[in-house]
């Protein structure tokens, strides 16, 4: 299996140095790029070699939520782990709407943060316990979009009702009954009919505020 390419956007520098020294002991993950400035990633972003990106959320310039929302429509398949200090409900729910796959603060251990970046590659969606419970919390009191809903078969709905409760690839799979692959080739046909880029921004169209 090949390296997983990971790509680092914080303004502190400290902070960059450490990632970039930590992130080789994983063994099986690479840092191939780091930026201070979203402006500069996403100048490089196009033609870059990545899997998953490092995003801060404040930065100097254009913030890391608005970064991930416009790089995300141009490569989908480019995973983005907002990793920040921050952990209001509002810019959690604002990161992932954006098209952020998963969440972490800043004092998650070096561990928590290499198996963060090896879940969100392999299609998982990482968060720590108390983003998790923030965004959940988010969800119970939203309305459906009953003509969206219309658009997807039995199947997905179900699908996404789990999402919208904060459940796990893997624990909607064993609810469902069917392989996680499954349950992300349904995720897939999501996307396409919704016309969305993350599970985050599927959930926030059908269940809006």
């Amino acid at each position: 299996m090949r390296q997983i390419f990971v790509a680092i956007v914080e303004d502190d520098p400290e902070i960059r140095e450490l990632m970039k020294d930590l992130i080789p002991l994983a063994g099986d993950i690479e840092c191939v790029h780091d930026f201070e400035r979203a402006e500069d990633f996403m100048k490089k972003f196009r033609d870059m070699i990545v899997d998953v990106v490092l995003m801060d959320i404040t930065l100097p310039g254009i913030d890391g939520i608005q970064c991930v929302r416009e790089s995300k429509a141009k490569r989908p398949e480019v995973q983005f782990l907002m990793c920040t200090s921050h952990n209001d409900a509002g810019r959690t729910f604002d990161s992932l709407c954006a098209g952020a796959t998963g969440y972490l603060l800043k004092n998650s251990t070096p561990e928590q943060i290499f198996q963060a970046i090896r879940d969100i590659h392999q299609g998982g969606s990482p968060m720590s316990s108390e983003i998790a419970r923030m965004v959940v919390n988010s969800f119970p009191n939203k309305k459906q979009d009953q003509s969206l809903l219309e658009m997807l078969t039995t199947r997905e709905q179900e699908i996404i009702h789990e999402l919208a409760k904060g459940y796990s690839y893997k624990e909607i799979a064993a609810k469902l009954l069917i392989s996680i692959e499954t349950v992300r080739t349904y995720l897939r046909k999501i996307y396409e009919k919704l016309q969305v880029n993350s599970k985050m921004e599927a959930v926030n169209k059908v269940f809006p505020k």
